[in-house]
């Protein structure tokens, strides 16, 4: 089997989100099953030069954009045994950063047809399946059906669409139809592209892909109902039957206490003294008391109202009367940026606000928490979940999406369970359940300690996950 995994980033070359690491993780498991997975992406300018400039050149050729002809070149690059494609055309990519551009609409309907011209031009690589993610990708699908069925290289390709989060939808103004996407007017209606008085790039892959996935099994359900489904839970509804919903995995060679580079101190479960190491470390780096024995509770995260930061914001000035630390990192919306600065200078000893992206301190932040707190108000899946868990940082979530897939709570009649969770969006439910964590971190030592290894050994890698897919393929094949 053959599959083209179409997506607007992927880790090691240029990541924003999960997306990144789902475009890199995925495949890799999935060639480890015999499937042969390749990945295509634009090649931005952001690119580390070591990348770019080694890539070889396949071909180069014109792309139709409305009654344009855009150059573009295929380029290809091995990476870590996956084989990637780059869609080069410097008026599109050679720019910083991926996304947020005025003509984000003419990019990626450019790199949607990209994807489709390239296929003629891979050699004895033609697909089975092209495998859609996001809004960037959702109008393959369509292109495909519109402009190439009566082609034989392409007449039996199937596709996939993936939705990581269906509140990022792609819609545009409705003259990109004609004027950008080659596309009639008949698709400006309710049944095909319209979205209120645009055009919805997400909505073309969710009616013409063969086949939607989403990224949990909770989350599939979720986006059916009017609260979460973004105003497309009609569309939902109607393609029920197929909508399968698989939940994400981590890369376990990644991310692995046991080899993770930028720890202070590698360990397993049966070397947690040196995860106390990694707390003692980084409570100096970060100027915080250094104390063994404080939780610290760890937040990496954009800092934007989905991540639940409101809840934060009523209740921190309780929290961190607690005896806690607490350490963030990430950037986001200035209202969240400036609460945790300003907390941070009134309880410097008890929260350090990191307001920066820097993957290195993350994973020191990872190892060194005993706690990761995760309040959202949606996540479809969720990585920061099952890396802590694989870092044995205990997750405090609340139950929505892939949150509640994967973490599960903590029973003291049973002993099972792998962390903590609360149901309603509540700040004063989130307390309470932090201060319940508190309480067995700081009282029941042995149960703690059990906790934490129980969630080092559970498998959420890739493993499970891929065979699913290879399932879901193979139910379109």
């Amino acid at each position: 089997m053959k599959v083209l995994f179409a997506s607007s980033e992927s880790f090691p070359f240029l990541k924003t989100g999960g997306l990144g690491d789902v475009a890199y993780a995925l495949p890799k498991a999935l060639r480890k099953l015999g499937i042969d997975a390749r990945v295509i992406m634009p090649k931005y300018s952001d690119i580390a030069e070591n990348f770019r400039y080694n890539t070889s050149h396949i071909k180069s050729f014109d792309v139709p954009v409305g009654w344009r002809n855009k150059y573009c070149g295929l380029e290809y690059y091995e990476y870590d045994g996956i084989p990637f494609y780059f869609i080069d055309n410097d008026y599109y990519f050679k720019r910083s950063g991926a996304y947020g551009y005025y003509d984000d609409g003419e990019r990626f309907a450019y790199f949607s047809r990209a994807v489709l011209q390239a296929i003629t031009y891979m050699g004895d690589f033609n697909p089975d399946i092209i495998h859609c993610n996001d809004w960037q990708t959702g109008m393959i699908p369509v292109l495909l059906k519109e402009h190439y069925r009566d082609y034989s290289n392409y007449n039996h390709i199937k596709t996939i669409f993936t939705i990581h989060n269906l509140r990022y939808q792609g819609v545009f103004d409705k003259k990109v139809l004609t004027e950008l996407l080659c596309l009639n007017e008949g698709y400006f209606h309710e049944d095909a592209l319209k979205f209120y008085d645009g055009v919805s790039y997400m909505k073309g892959g969710l009616l013409f892909a063969d086949k939607i996935s989403t990224v949990s099994t909770t989350y599939a359900e979720e986006i059916k109902t009017p609260y979460y489904g973004e105003h497309l839970h009609g569309i939902m509804q109607k393609r029920s039957d197929d909508l399968w919903g698989i939940v994400n995995g981590i890369d376990y060679d990644l991310m692995n206490p046991e080899t993770d580079k930028n720890l202070f101190f590698n360990y397993n479960s049966e070397t947690l003294y040196n995860k106390t190491k990694n707390k003692l470390e980084l409570q100096k780096m970060l100027n915080l008391p250094v104390n063994e024995n404080i939780p610290m509770i760890g937040l990496v995260s954009r800092l934007v109202s989905q991540k639940g930061l409101d809840l934060i914001g009523c209740i921190i000035e309780d929290l961190l009367q607690d005896g806690i630390q607490l350490v963030v990192l990430g950037t986001g919306d200035k209202e969240y940026e400036d609460m945790f600065k300003y907390f941070a200078w009134k309880y410097p000893n008890k929260l350090s606000a990191n307001i920066l992206f820097d993957n290195s301190l993350a994973q020191k932040i990872y190892a060194a928490s005993d706690m990761f707190l995760m309040p959202s108000l949606f996540e479809p899946c969720g990585i920061g979940q099952l890396i802590s868990l694989r870092y044995g940082s205990l997750p405090i979530v609340r139950e929505t999406g892939g949150l509640k897939d994967t973490v599960h709570p903590f029973n003291p009649c049973t002993g099972d369970g792998n962390g903590f969770s609360f149901t309603n969006y509540n700040a004063h439910d989130m307390l309470y359940v932090i201060r319940k964590a508190e309480y067995y971190y700081y009282n029941e030592k042995g149960n703690w300690t059990n906790l934490v290894k129980r969630a080092m050994h559970e498998n959420n890698s890739w493993d499970n996950s891929a065979k699913i897919y290879a399932n879901l393929y193979n139910s379109v094949i």
